[in-house]
């Protein structure tokens, strides 16, 4: 059973990865803690910062160190919470984040009765953030908590955007017999019309998330549309709407909703989608013709092999059990489900986000998730994103399976934007990113 188990975190771990890690502290046991086998701190890479129950949190603690560069963290607040956390406690990382974004909120509270609109403004944006962090790593999807802390998540990034005069709205786009939420920044102004960038994310961050991207859109005059898919923020929370596969289905209601907005130009619609938007977005853009520009960050060909990928090459004999025996796959994943609080969070979250009730659905619905046979479809032009750390691209395999125009970027170690979606380098990033849609826009 050990080398199962071994095997079969090796398959879960990437599912519960929120960011990129390193998955050979799971596998060999290194912890964060600095272990006999682990190496000496000067040769550890800047991004192993060794704070957190498991290296995947550290990469999640980093994506929130990285907010406090666009104000929407603060880092002695990130860092302080961050060590609070008790790795024995799979509700610790859940209820330290909580405690901070409600003090935070207090702040905010404080701040506007005393008349100090832009004081208050920022510890909104704050306590957002820190409301999101909490549900990062919630052990129980079902707790009624997660409407809880979502509905204050979305209640404080309003009062933000209200108070600090961004120059956005929270909008409702048509969808299907409901509405999906999103975030509409204005750049353009006078009669001319401006492109528009519509951005998502994957499968762990939120529409608010991508604020500085909008923000960087508005001050090059271009408008913005930040948006939660099914599966994503608020959709998933507040609407329970899982992912889907086909997110042409997806993007092309948010697409007539934006083409109907004064001062956006249909001609010059951009797409990026980030983490595993960049497997969404290339399906959405081989359907959804009226784009532009896409931006696959990373690019992937088949999301699906980050799941079932791990089952065929670890445990060969149990790769076709969710089809033929999927009571005996389940029994493998329960057992080791009950062993390890990681996986088990891990399980959850993913079953939970793709409206699955057992491991053999998850593993059956994950193989929807292909771009192959479909990227040849898109006539976007396309930048395919890679990085030298980056774990969950498949960058060069979509790449040489576009027919349309399209460019290759690669985030590398010395410009300290190696990772996966190039956390903690959001700056870095932001430039090479928007110089490519200037130069193509």
């Amino acid at each position: 059973m050990a080398h199962r188990i071994l095997g079969l975190a090796a398959i879960v771990l990437p599912v519960g990865m929120a960011l990129g890690g390193a998955v050979w502290a799971q596998e060999t046991g290194a912890g964060t803690g600095g272990s006999a086998g682990a190496a000496p701190a000067a040769q550890r890479p800047w991004y192993d910062i060794r704070m957190m129950p498991d290296p995947i949190l550290d990469q999640v603690l980093l994506f929130y160190l990285s907010e406090a560069r666009h104000g929407m963290t603060d880092i002695g607040e990130v860092l302080d919470t961050a060590s609070r956390v008790r790795p024995e406690d799979e509700y610790s990382w859940t209820r330290e984040w909580f405690a901070t974004a409600e003090r935070v909120r207090s702040m905010a509270e404080a701040g506007e009765k005393a008349g100090h609109p832009l004081g208050a403004g920022a510890a909104w944006l704050r306590a957002s953030a820190y409301y999101r962090a909490a549900l990062h790593r919630h052990p129980d999807p079902s707790a009624p908590e997660i409407r809880q802390i979502a509905e204050k998540e979305v209640a404080a990034y309003g009062r933000a955007i209200a108070l600090l005069h961004f120059p956005a709205q929270a909008v409702r786009i048509p969808y299907e017999g409901t509405t999906l939420p999103g975030y509409f920044f204005r750049g353009g102004s006078g009669p001319k019309k401006a492109p528009l960038l519509i951005v998502h994310q994957g499968r762990d961050a939120w529409a608010e998330d991508d604020t500085y991207i909008a923000m960087d859109a508005v001050a090059r005059g271009w408008n913005c549309l930040l948006v939660d898919g099914p599966g994503m923020g608020q959709t998933l929370r507040l609407q329970g709407l899982p992912f889907r596969p086909d997110w042409e289905k997806v993007i092309t209601p948010v697409v007539n909703y934006a083409v109907a907005q004064p001062g956006v130009d249909p001609a010059r619609i951009a797409l990026i989608g980030i983490s595993m938007g960049g497997a969404l977005a290339p399906r959405a853009a081989a359907f959804e013709h009226r784009l532009k520009l896409l931006v696959a960050n990373p690019g992937v060909l088949e999301w699906s092999r980050v799941v079932t990928g791990y089952i065929e090459e670890r445990i060969p004999q149990a790769a076709d059990l969710p089809e033929k025996d999927p009571a005996a796959f389940n029994a493998i994943i329960d057992g080791v489900m009950q062993e390890n609080p990681f996986l088990r969070w891990g399980m959850r979250d993913t079953m939970w986000k793709h409206g699955a009730t057992s491991a053999a659905q998850l593993f059956l619905e994950m193989k929807k998730y292909t771009n192959r046979g479909i990227a040849q479809m898109i006539r976007a032009k396309t930048l395919v994103i890679d990085g030298e750390a980056e774990e969950f691209g498949q960058a060069k395999e979509l790449y040489d399976a576009l027919r349309c125009p399209k460019d290759s970027l690669t985030f590398t170690a010395r410009e300290t934007a190696q990772l996966h979606v190039q956390t903690g380098a959001t700056a870095v990033q932001s430039q090479r990113i928007f110089d490519w849609l200037e130069d193509n826009l």
